[in-house]
């Protein structure tokens, strides 16, 4: 496919996924009729009709070439975009903006003692937090769309990570509780017996090391709000197994338990694999791993 470039990608991927030529252009910038013209140099290229044009007010559809095509162009495409990002951070040097993502419970223990560290060492760098589901992350990562991001558990060849912190699974128990009178570690067998409050993946959170394990726990609530789910405990509604990070330790309506059996979760901080990280991102990791040590020296303590 000679003479294809990245525009003609880019052209394809925004058309299917708006479903419309004039969306297309509106979002790249392009008028409809430099569109319709890129499309057809690709499938001129491919000798394959790529795109379903069904008329009317229903969507544009790729054709199985098209998403055979679209499968490819999106590594391409991410590449692409990656390296864009790679060059722009280089060329901004100590200025200019940091984006950074991550996920709950490592936004509330450990983002706001690292930005209180970084503003005050890079005050010239305006970071820009980003909050999302763990796997929306990962793909905003490698598409360039990102510079670093925190991830728990992540095994993707297109990133690199260094290690934050070993996140232990704890039992959550009213206090009043005769499970937590007893201060015991709870073994998996106990917890997959009890009423449990989980989140709303159950691939998600110590729900998902149960099943693996071959339980069916009974589910009383459904919350991705760590607050919710530590105060329902409180309540006395359920027990709930959660990262150990997550916990507010001041409640003293709750008892944390060990529990023995289930992995711990490995958080870290990643780039893309085929990105320099500019001096500002080389700041932040560093910033990052002596925040983590701290936060290490004071769970053994």
């Amino acid at each position: 496919m000679l003479g294809i470039e990245f525009r003609h990608l880019a052209a394809l991927e925004e058309i299917v996924e708006t479903g419309s030529f004039a969306a297309a252009a509106r979002r790249l910038g392009y008028t409809q009729s430099a569109i319709s013209q890129q499309i057809a140099v690709l499938e001129r290229a491919a000798d394959l009709q790529l795109l379903e044009r069904p008329g009317g007010r229903r969507p544009v559809t790729a054709t199985e070439a098209g998403e055979r095509l679209l499968r490819h162009a999106s590594r391409a495409t991410a590449a692409m975009r990656a390296a864009e990002a790679d060059l722009h951070a280089l060329a901004e040097g100590d200025a200019g903006t940091l984006r950074v993502a991550t996920f709950q419970s490592v936004g509330v223990r450990v983002i706001p003692p690292v930005m209180r560290l970084y503003v005050a060492r890079r005050p010239a760098i305006e970071v820009k937090l980003v909050e999302a589901d763990h796997g929306l992350l990962i793909e905003l990562l490698v598409r360039g769309e990102l510079d670093l991001a925190f991830v728990a558990d992540a095994v993707v060849t297109a990133i690199e990570q260094i290690e934050v912190l070993t996140d232990s699974y704890v039992l959550l128990a009213p206090t009043s509780s005769e499970l937590a009178q007893r201060e015991r570690t709870v073994s998996i067998r106990e917890i997959a017996r009890l009423p449990l409050i989980a989140y709303r993946v159950p691939t998600q959170g110590g729900e998902a090391h149960l099943r693996r394990k071959g339980f069916d726990p009974r589910i009383v609530f459904r919350s991705d709000d760590s607050g919710i789910v530590q105060g329902l405990v409180g309540a006395g509604v359920g027990y709930a197994l959660v990262p150990r990070l997550t916990v507010d330790r001041s409640d003293t309506d709750v008892a944390m338990l060990e529990v023995r059996g289930i992995p711990p979760r490995e958080i870290g901080l990643a780039w893309h694999a085929d990105r320099r990280l500019s001096p500002a991102a080389t700041a932040f990791v560093d910033v990052v791993e002596e925040v983590a040590a701290g936060l290490r020296a004071r769970e053994l303590s």
